[in-house]
């Protein structure tokens, strides 16, 4: 498999993860987010869209982070990220969505590259957007952990799920957009279980070949 992605990007983070959860290794292949590689011919021929992650196996090559994880689940099933119930499954899905629908999309580098290079926003107005909509987010998705009474150490359960694998990166982002996590007790718990995990670790951006 070859990944194509980007230390920071949010997106590639949560499949990096992914990956490593399921224990399947991948050729790391920078796409330089700054350097607007993403926008060059070679890589739109692989993606249309011209965004991060894309994942290459032999003769197949899938693009959205959600559909790709998706896809991981049905074809390596073990370990399983989704819980066995329908409706759990569809809870943590919904735990996923918080942050794959409602705070990255808004928050992503071309949103805000066009806050800054078409509406001319100086970087307290895009910091201030990142965190309304991060804070809202957030404070949806710790009410919902907090009356979880079956939740361990993480956002179901007692493993890591889709929701651990969304949430994470999205953590790295708040950090990064500069939003106080004090608030979030339960999401920084998480936060930490996580870090423990060697899957998490090996995919934090820091440590990422094109991180320098």
């Amino acid at each position: 498999m070859q990944l194509h992605n980007f230390f920071r990007s949010g997106t590639s983070h949560r499949l990096r993860i992914a990956l490593n959860l399921k224990g399947l290794p991948y050729d790391y292949i920078a796409v330089h987010l700054g350097k607007e590689q993403h926008l060059g011919a070679s890589f739109k021929a692989l993606n249309p869209q011209g965004l991060v992650p894309v994942l290459v196996d032999g003769d197949t090559t899938l693009t959205q982070s959600p559909a790709i994880i998706e896809w991981l689940e049905e074809c390596y099933p073990t370990p399983a990220l989704l819980p066995i119930d329908p409706v759990d499954r569809a809870r943590v899905r919904a735990l996923a969505a918080v942050v794959g629908c409602d705070i990255h999309p808004i928050n992503n580098r071309r949103v805000l590259e066009y806050l800054r290079k078409t509406l001319d926003c100086d970087e307290s107005a895009v910091l201030a957007w990142c965190a309304t909509w991060i804070t809202t987010g957030f404070d949806a998705l710790e009410t919902l952990l907090a009356k979880d009474t079956r939740r361990c150490d993480f956002c179901f359960g007692a493993t890591p799920t889709f929701a651990d694998i969304y949430l994470i990166p999205q953590v790295e982002s708040a950090r990064r957009f500069k939003v106080d996590l004090a608030p979030y007790p339960h999401i920084e718990a998480i936060d930490r279980a996580c870090a423990t995990l060697p899957a998490f670790q090996r995919a934090a951006p820091a440590v990422q070949p094109d991180a320098a």
